[in-house]
């Protein structure tokens, strides 16, 4: 007998709703999820945050680091901790195969909880970011696609893209505010 799997199959169980809106951002409590190896992701990060902290958010910043053994258990307990005081995650940086992964796992645990959730990947693993999210039984995962490459860019050029970014991650995530529903310019 043989048996064909199929990769592309959807899980039965799949989600393929984004979650909750983000709403009005006045008092809410936003977690950052930053990691290691992207100061450009660093760079986009404080720029948004700047921005959220303008409309009455109150910002946190985690940075994933070692996610195996006694170090990896540590910072589950980290981010879970973060995640039950906050309203809703930004969960970044997609740019390379395995921090995409990370970045979808850590974003489909903060989704779980119920929280808007949505995470950052650039244009090159994009399909990528879809596909683990997919996988993972949450298809509808909130995702805002950066472009790529971003971390070769001097940090003025990153400074920019954040910018340009930041409306339309606003509108993405849900965002009430009026400068979420300004047209981009």
């Amino acid at each position: 007998m043989t048996i064909i799997l199929d990769p592309s199959a959807s899980l039965a169980h799949d989600i393929a709703d984004p979650g909750p809106d983000a709403g009005d951002l006045r008092g809410k409590k936003i977690a950052i999820r930053i990691d290691m190896l992207w100061r450009s992701w660093d760079w986009v990060s404080e720029v948004w945050a700047e921005g959220l902290r303008a409309e009455g958010a109150d910002v946190t910043f985690w940075r994933s680091c070692g996610r195996t053994g006694q170090e990896g258990m540590d910072a589950d307990r980290e981010y879970n901790a973060l995640l039950g005081d906050s309203d809703m995650a930004i969960v970044g940086l997609g740019n390379c195969g395995s921090c995409t992964s990370w970045t979808i796992a850590d974003a489909l645990t903060a989704a779980a909880t119920g929280m808007p959730t949505i995470a950052v990947a650039t244009a090159h693993f994009e399909g990528l970011a879809n596909n683990l999210a997919k996988r993972g039984g949450r298809s509808g995962l909130r995702l805002h696609i950066l472009p790529y490459p971003l971390d070769i860019l001097p940090k003025e050029q990153v400074n920019d893209i954040a910018r340009d970014h930041y409306r339309p991650f606003l509108r993405r995530f849900g965002v009430r505010s009026r400068l979420a529903e300004q047209s981009a310019a």
